[in-house]
């Protein structure tokens, strides 16, 4: 199994320290997408052996991403807004999305198929943009706007115990 490289204070992706819900959430995108790109650049280079690595750190991140939202995030989000249906669902069903992607994606890997690891990636890709852009610009923002110092500062501790 490969771990991640964990941080000493994981606020710091960039070397600075995180003050609120948007910044330190888009900095952990920044964060994969900069593994995505190693995962691919080694596909594309045939490097099967690099990419099986740096796809499963990527994928880790992603996972991790991921249960920093479902797990911590969306919940507080929903019971501070009293939205249920809102953009916490979209965000559920486009993280489906990209887990059935992550599976396509294991399995050209094992093929090592690179055309069909490259397609794939290019639809993650496109997915991944539309899905940080709504993030950044919605959910986050309005995380940073609706929760009080506390609970941000509450949800922040707890995503970072999840790790990068």
């Amino acid at each position: 199994m490969v771990h991640l490289p964990l941080s000493k204070n994981l606020f710091e992706h960039t070397g600075e320290a995180m003050t609120g819900i948007n910044q330190y959430m888009t900095s952990d995108h920044r964060h994969c997408d900069e593994l995505f790109a190693a995962t691919e650049s080694a596909a594309d280079n045939e490097d099967w052996e690099t990419a099986a690595t740096q796809t499963e750190i990527f994928l880790t991140a992603m996972e991790n991403h991921f249960t920093k939202e479902e797990e911590v995030l969306f919940p507080v989000f929903e019971e501070t807004t009293g939205m249920q249906q809102g953009p916490t669902q979209v965000m559920r069903h486009e993280h489906q999305q990209m887990r059935d992607l992550f599976s396509q994606l294991r399995y050209a890997l094992e093929a090592t198929d690179q055309d069909e690891f490259l397609s794939i990636t290019e639809t993650l890709l496109i997915l991944m943009q539309q899905h940080n852009m709504k993030e950044e610009g919605i959910l986050y923002s309005m995380s940073d706007e609706q929760f009080g110092d506390d609970t941000a500062s509450t949800v922040l501790e707890k995503m970072q115990k999840i790790g990068d």
